[in-house]
């Protein structure tokens, strides 16, 4: 058995190179897809670093190649991924080894890949084994937590998946997750999802941990780095939802520059006929290259795959930042606009049973369109007062506007799919202003560790709508007539004001050498509202409710640090609901804040190149409740969700690698306002759920990989009633890319189909008795090319 030596030379200063590896600088690096043993030999030409291994382990082993800023440990990580190697580093420079079966990544001497998200990533989780989740999360006032350390449910999904997928919008990157369901189909002007069972809503999107700063509508994913679910009420966390999703929080978490300068333009293809182009732009600059600017622009027009129906989306991002010394700053500020034109698909309501769905791309509206614009502003800063403690505050201002049949799309469908339409119009406005100071700090109290957190948080929000109603039509659904159009109603008058304040303590109190963490915290909540009249402008309803809310969760790692155990208990505070269904008489009503409670325990383990979590759950939150006679929603009745997760992530073998996961969940309506309907199936919410996704890195082929995922969704009520039940579906999508280097230049082609089967379905909506149709088969073709 031979040995290798990979290093640019072995002479004394190449030697005291080596020896200098602990700095962990990072360089530039420029290493092709090919055989692992020349990408190594080229990575000690490039870095000066000593390499030993025994030539045996490299043999026939392929590297993906690297090309960006890298530590000597990150660049190895990443040329080694998939290879099932690790490296460990010497006095000398670094030896490559097997990695031991069953290993965790946190009780071996490996060292793991520098993200190229760059300087001011402050601490952001590296990518996991397989790049498409992370190793954690931010966990709100807690910062960013490993997700073995973290007492609650929680996925990271990565730029990398984003990328690889193709997602657009924050509806197909959670796609991905067995307990997240979308709630609206793709061919609607706005996004809504199912999480747990409970609805999330886009005004409870988190922008960099800041609720209010996010897109409205739709959120356009290109200018963001991470998206981070963390399942279950979060208030003491994360602070109040404004709009009263108990679900789960999701945190937008934006790009910062990498250390190496990026020129990334990706064409794109996607539906019948709809262009776009992606401009990627980075650079770091000043001493240590502290400054950095990151710009995000993109611009798609075209046909949509639901007939007649056009989209055009236009986003221009900034992200600037500062990391130096004891201070970290960041500026965002982005502006958005989609414009829908030609019509939209529909929700339904069923008069007495659910007749066969239409086609996904069937177009109910011809004509109608709808405008969305969000513009927002944000900022944060870091300052180290000591060595052991950090004090941060950030702020920003959303502006949102919208026109046109966003929010007007409901029909009652018979049977035979006739129904009685007209199309609903309406003018819309939202100003958010946000913000949070805080504290954090690390002590010891004899054997204990401490690390404490201090929050206040406010924000502020004023909103106007107005709607105006078309004439009635005929109509059905599987021969749609065109609607009688109507314009955008005038200037929107003020309909709300919002005012959420809170001030939370935490403290996640480490023994046993970190064997056992239990964080304690509590958040003072309140919540102020007016509610004014959209025709006379007067005051209809004034609230101004507090709460104390606590929290408890613990981590226990009784067989080592791959594996932990953990529980919590934490409830949230949440503005009180908003009536949705345009065709409720009491439509726009808001409703007192309302408390919902979480009980959860699960194990999670690490086995090296595998993740996995398990656990179980029960929330309890007051809801809406409609009178099936009336139509008239009230806020009396409970509902309470029990269920089961798993979810997984890492490479199951080399070269291959797993999305997914399932859930169980037993939702059931307690109490209600019709006594008929206690103990029923909540609506809208399908008890067995999964998502499984592969990605397989062709052998034969360097840099070709094969991607699919399949769906599932079990049957579910879609009323109170529990009267009309959809049927299980399964959605199938699969996809190709290809990577490499065209004239010194790397290059991505990928090609994605989803709903390859074009399979018809319905899936429960946000309202009760209602339902959308699955969108239809659909084509993305995607080419990115780094200058």
């Amino acid at each position: 058995m031979g040995t290798g030596l990979a290093a640019g030379a072995l002479s004394a200063s190449a030697t005291a190179q080596a020896q200098a590896i602990g700095a962990e600088s990072a360089r530039a690096y420029d290493i092709p897809p090919g055989s692992l043993a020349t990408a190594l030999n080229r990575f000690g030409q490039q870095s000066g670093v000593l390499l030993s291994y025994a030539s045996d382990l490299t043999r026939d082993l392929q590297s993906r190649g690297l090309s960006g800023s890298y530590t000597p440990a990150g660049a190895l990580s990443a040329l080694l991924d998939g290879t099932g190697l690790e490296a460990l580093r010497q006095d000398s420079g670094y030896t490559l080894r097997q990695r031991p079966s069953g290993a965790s990544r946190n009780d071996i001497s490996t060292l793991a890949s520098v993200t190229v998200t760059g300087k001011a990533s402050w601490g952001l989780p590296e990518a996991y084994a397989g790049g498409q989740v992370a190793t954690g999360s931010r966990l709100g006032i807690l910062g960013n937590k490993d997700v073995l350390d973290t007492p609650f449910s929680t996925t990271s999904y990565t730029a990398q998946a984003i990328e690889n997928q193709q997602a657009r919008t924050l509806a197909d990157v959670l796609s991905n997750d067995a307990s997240i369901r979308n709630t609206s189909s793709t061919g609607h002007g706005m996004e809504t999802f199912r999480v747990r069972g409970f609805d999330l809503w886009m005004g409870d999107l988190a922008f960099n941990g800041l609720y209010g700063l996010a897109p409205d509508a739709h959120v356009p994913l290109e200018m963001f780095e991470r998206v981070e679910v963390l399942r279950g009420p979060s208030a003491l966390l994360s602070g109040m939802a404004p709009q009263g999703s108990v679900g789960a929080t999701v945190n937008l978490v934006p790009k910062r520059a990498p250390d190496a300068p990026l020129n990334r333009v990706t064409a794109t293809y996607v539906g019948d006929a709809q262009f776009g182009a992606h401009a990627d732009l980075a650079r770091r600059f000043g001493e240590d290259k502290a400054w950095g600017v990151r710009v995000n622009a993109v611009r798609a027009d075209g046909r949509t795959g639901v007939d007649g129906q056009s989209k055009t989306r236009t986003l221009g991002a900034l992200g600037l930042d500062y990391d130096r010394g004891r201070v970290r700053a960041s500026l965002d500020a982005y502006a958005l606009e989609d414009r829908q034109d030609g019509g939209s698909v529909f929700m339904a309501g069923f008069t007495t049973a659910i007749p066969k769905p239409p086609d996904g791309d069937t177009n109910i509206y011809a004509g109608a369109e709808n405008t969305v614009e969000n513009r927002a502003l944000a900022g944060r800063l870091e300052y180290d007062l000591a060595k052991d403690w950090t004090v941060h505050a950030a702020a920003g201002r959303r502006l949102h506007r919208y026109t046109g049949t966003l929010r007007g799309t409901y029909v009652m469908v018979a049977p035979n799919g006739d129904f009685v339409g007209a199309l609903r119009s309406g003018n819309g406005y939202s100003d958010t202003n946000t913000g949070e100071v805080g504290l954090r700090g690390n002590f010891q109290t004899g054997p204990v560790k401490h690390q404490l957190v201090l929050s206040t948080t406010g924000l502020t929000s004023v909103t106007g709508i107005v709607n105006a109603v078309g004439a009635n039509y005929d109509s059905n659904i599987y021969d749609p007539a065109p609607p009688p159009l109507l314009g955008i109603p005038p200037r929107p008058p003020k309909y709300q004001e919002a005012t959420l304040t809170s001030h939370a303590i935490a403290d996640t109190l480490s023994f046993v050498d970190d064997r056992l963490q239990l964080t304690l915290g509590v958040r003072e909540q309140r919540v102020r509202s007016k509610t004014f009249s959209t025709v006379t402008g007067a005051e209809t309803a004034n609230y101004d409710e507090s709460a104390v809310t606590p929290a408890v969760g613990v981590v226990v790692k009784p067989w080592g640090p791959g594996v932990s155990l953990y529980a919590n208990y934490i409830e949230g505070l949440s503005q009180g609901g908003t009536v949705t269904d345009v065709a409720a008489p009491n439509y726009l009503q808001v409703f007192a804040p309302y408390k919902s409670k979480q009980m959860e325990a699960g194990v999670k383990w690490d086995a090296g190149r595998f993740l996995n979590t398990v656990s179980v759950f029960q929330i309890s939150k007051p809801s809406l409740i409609r009178n099936p006679s009336t139509l008239v929603y009230t806020d009396d009745g409970e509902q309470r969700n029990r269920g089961i997760e798993w979810t997984t992530a890492g490479e199951a073998a080399r070269g291959l690698r797993v999305l997914g996961g399932a859930s169980y969940t037993h939702a059931v309506m307690t109490r209600n306002a019709n006594a008929a309907l206690d103990g029923n199936r909540a609506f809208g919410v399908p008890p067995w759920t999964a998502n499984l996704g592969a990605e397989w890195d062709l052998p034969a082929v360097t840099g070709l990989t094969l991607t699919g995922r399949l769906t599932y969704t079990g049957k579910h009520y879609l009323d109170s009633a529990n009267r009309l039940q959809a049927p299980s579906f399964t959605v199938a999508d699969f996809g190709t890319r290809y990577a490499t280097r065209i004239g010194g230049r790397n290059v991505v082609l990928r090609a994605m189909v989803h709903n390859a089967f074009d399979r018809r379905y319905w899936i429960g909506g946000f309202a009760d008795g209602g339902a959308q149709v699955g969108a239809g088969r659909q084509f993305l073709v995607s080419a990115s090319v780094d200058f």
